[in-house]
């Protein structure tokens, strides 16, 4: 360290209280042990090197029922070179389209618009918006993504969104009539700021348009390859209008979609600008009726994860020694968790193919299993897929409809461990 410059922050730290409401004594739910960081694919160069791996804790708020993990890996070593580009799924392009269809519609947007989205990735969203003419600013800190942005004319600042952010672009003239925040909130480290942020950036009539995984489905579907080291928080409505009131801001409409596995929508405005529709209080029932703020309806979590992950390592396991040959499907973060997780690597697989060609060529942390081109699986001709992404399973069986017709098998490990 060069004298007089500030300490590097920690790679990881711990926290003590709830990254929402602060309360101290949260409650343990579930230890998937040390494991590496899921998106921290390496180079040929790399493989020789230590790799880095932390612990992974689930826990329990039981004051506004946050499901968190314990630790912390700066954001900067996550986020600021990313290999997870959107685009590349026709199912989120879908959905990017029709969100962006109906906003447009609903909010009436024109060219007096600004349209803002937190975390907007390689511009899978904005770019719809650009195409009606609608003006739009992408946030986003990954550097490697947001130039992937610009080539389709989303403007984008690669910055970390914040109350800091907020008021500069505040003063410079900007504020949002809609803000969209897709699978982001749970990476977020400091909720309040970031909310806070929101608050300052959005007009006094704007909507707020948030998705997040939702809890429920990650208890009740055992998700837990959906647990790694960027996925800081899994909500329930009850616990993300909590976060959204402090800073003076209302839950407006609520919809549960399909999507990632299970996922709530939630529209939101300034509090006082609008009454909330009846699907609000039908779902905050909801979880009232199924134990949003009990502990024991999320203790026996671990016990079912148990049961998957020895499941789908047996039936691994088996077709080992049966000498068949086992390649995996998806270089995604979740791959990462299931693989070091249930144990499977390189002596059970053979290789990881993944449709981006930006993870082509790299390797899988931790397993070090090698990525190729789905192409691979006509032609190598495995007899079984582990897929990874299962959550995308739809479209993945139906792209490799000509594998499957030469006698190729998908493993699909969750929610329950099938072969297809």
């Amino acid at each position: 360290m060069k004298p007089g410059s500030a300490p590097a922050p920690p790679l990881v730290e711990t926290i003590a209280g709830c990254r929402s409401c602060g309360l101290a004594g949260l409650r343990t739910i579930l230890s998937l042990g040390r494991t590496p960081l899921a998106n921290r694919l390496l180079s040929r160069d790399q493989l020789g090197e230590p790799e880095i791996t932390v612990p992974l804790t689930l826990a329990f708020c039981p004051g506004c029922t946050l499901v968190q993990i314990l630790e912390t890996v700066a954001p900067a070593v996550l986020f600021r070179n990313y290999v997870y580009f959107s685009s590349f799924s026709d199912t989120m392009l879908r959905h990017a389209e029709d969100l962006a269809e109906r906003l447009a519609s609903s909010r009436d947007l024109g060219r007096g618009s600004l349209v803002v989205e937190l975390a907007s990735n390689d511009g899978y969203l904005l770019q719809y918006f650009v195409r009606r003419g609608i003006p739009v600013l992408g946030v986003d800190p990954a550097e490697n993504v947001a130039a992937v942005a610009e080539r389709k004319g989303v403007v984008t600042l690669t910055e970390f969104f914040g109350a800091q952010l907020a008021r500069r672009l505040r003063q410079q003239g900007k504020a949002a009539d809609v803000i969209i925040a897709i699978n982001v909130l749970g990476h977020v480290a400091d909720l309040g700021d970031f909310v806070r942020g929101i608050a300052i950036l959005l007009k006094e009539r704007g909507t707020v348009v948030i998705e997040v995984p939702y809890v429920k489905d990650m208890i009740d579907r055992c998700e837990f390859d959906t647990i790694y080291h960027e996925h800081l928080h899994y909500f329930s409505l009850t616990c993300l209008e909590r976060l959204l009131a402090r800073h003076e801001i209302a839950v407006v409409d609520v919809e549960r979609l399909a999507i990632h596995g299970g996922t709530i929508r939630v529209s939101a405005a300034r509090a006082g600008a609008g009454e909330a529709s009846g699907s609000v209080g039908r779902l905050l029932r909801e979880e009232r009726d199924w134990g949003v703020h009990a502990p024991r309806f999320y203790e026996s979590f671990a016990e079912r994860v148990e049961g998957v992950r020895l499941r789908l390592r047996a039936l691994v396991d088996g077709l080992r020694k049966q000498g068949r040959r086992i390649y995996a499907y998806g270089a995604a973060a979740k791959g990462s968790t299931l693989l070091s997780c249930c144990g499977i690597g390189a002596g059970h697989l053979e290789c990881v193919v993944d449709r981006s060609t930006y993870k082509q060529g790299l390797f899988m942390p931790g397993s070090h299993l090698p990525i190729f081109a789905p192409s691979k699986l006509v032609e190598d001709r495995p007899d079984y897929v582990l897929l990874l992404t299962w959550n995308f399973a739809e479209e993945i069986l139906a792209q490799q409809a000509e594998y499957r017709r030469r006698g190729g098998k998908f493993i699909v490990p969750i929610p329950e461990t099938t072969v297809v």
